[in-house]
Parts: C-alpha cells; structure tokens; sequence
C-alpha cells in the first residue's frame, strides 16, 4: 500500500454494526486508520475532532440523514476538504444527483464490493490530493498530538516520550471520552494476548501521566475496567 494510504484515517459512518465491520475490516487491511460513528452527530463531532482524509458515509441515519452530515462537513471549514464517499442502500437518481450537488466525491450502493470500496477511496483521495497528515493533529485539553511529526506536546512545552508511550497517548486521544479496557490496551499496543497480565499497562499510565505533568490529570483510571483521556469539563477535545 502507498504511504498516502498509511498515513491516512478513513471516518466510516453507518448504523448497521455488520456493515461497520465489513468496512472497518478491509479498510484496516488495506493499512488506513479508521474510525466510526454509528449516528450523523456523533459523526460531525468525530470528523471535526480527527479531521479523517475520507469519510464513508450512510445516507440513511437515525435522526440526522446522511445529507444533513455532509451538509455539516461542507460548512465547516476544518472539515470541508475532506473527501466524502456516499455508501447507500438507495439506488435511486435523484438521491444520487443530491448528494454529489452536496459535495459527495463519490457514490457506491449495497450490497457492494469491500475490494471495490477500497479502490473507490484510493481513487478519490488521488483525485482530491488529500494531504491528511498535514492536518493529523488531535488536541484533547492542553494535550497536543501531531501525529504527523510524532510529536507530543503539553502547552508550548514538547514532551519526550517512549515510542509505548506514544502509541498509548494516541490510542486514548482517538477515543476520547470512552473507556479502554486494559486487555483492548495490551492488544492495541504491546500486540499481546489478553490473558497477559495487565500491570503493564498501569506502569506505563502511571509514566505517561508523570512526563504529562498536571495534564496527566485527564488521563482517568475507571475502577475494574481501564483507562480514558476526558478533556477538560466545558471544553471540547
């Protein structure tokens, strides 16, 4: 796979849990990082929080359609060059027409081809020349991650940390808000069974938070369960 596509993180937005997976699947094995929303809010909240290079989209969503999210990330200018590719059980013209005048790049119907998908968002970020990782930046706080440069960075102050620690501080911040289980942890970023016992993970949080100074503070230990990084109250990661 390309660089492009290595660097690049995909937003796969869809209700169906089965589809989510299908897409979250072949796009991972094609070497994208991925996220997804199950809703149209939760989707606006994500794209604007990760600035994802292509977002997946579903037309048919609860509450917020698939039309009203791209209308979203068309309005805001942090999220309106991204790449949007509509993914749809609808093979009517007129919702076609409606969402490519809406800025959709492209438009593929289920049941469809993972392997046709995936060319489907080669394709498109070649055609838009999108460049995510100039923009591959995740602020939770006064936390800053340039994913890019693999920098992190408290205020203006750079912090030094362990190529564990990173990839930690990363995993935490591309959820935010969610709990991570610590066997999911393990998994994620020492690749080891989930039966390993877990002190790993708490050694390495408790070093994270110390090198983070009093920002360490948003990294939260939920009892029985993990870890989660919750930016400050009142403000949005």
């Amino acid at each position: 796979m390309a660089d492009q596509a290595d660097a690049a993180r995909i937003l796969v937005v869809d209700d169906e849990p089965d589809i989510v997976a299908l897409v979250v699947y072949h796009l991972a094995k094609a070497g994208y990082r991925v996220s997804s929303a199950a809703n149209g809010a939760d989707a606006v909240a994500v794209a604007k929080r990760e600035r994802p290079a292509l977002v997946v989209l579903d037309l048919m969503l609860p509450g917020m359609s698939g039309f009203d999210v791209l209308r979203e990330i068309r309005a805001d200018a942090g999220t309106r060059e991204m790449a949007v590719i509509m993914l749809t059980a609808r093979k009517d013209e007129p919702d076609r027409i409606q969402g490519l005048s809406l800025g959709a790049d492209d438009y593929l119907t289920k049941p469809f081809s993972p392997q046709e998908l995936i060319l489907r968002v080669q394709a498109v970020l070649r055609r838009t020349g999108s460049t995510p990782a100039a923009r591959d930046v995740v602020q939770v706080g006064s936390i800053t991650i340039d994913r890019a440069a693999h920098r992190v960075a408290v205020g203006d102050e750079s912090i030094d940390l362990t190529a564990t620690e990173y990839k930690l501080l990363v995993i935490l911040a591309e959820r935010v808000g969610r709990v991570q289980a610590r066997p999911h942890l393990l998994g994620m970023v020492w690749e080891a069974a989930p039966d390993i016992q877990t002190r790993t993970v708490d050694m390495h949080v408790q070093r994270l938070r110390t090198k983070l100074g009093p920002a360490g503070d948003l990294i939260e230990t939920v009892r029985g369960f993990g870890y989660r990084l919750t930016p400050p109250k009142g403000k949005r990661a």
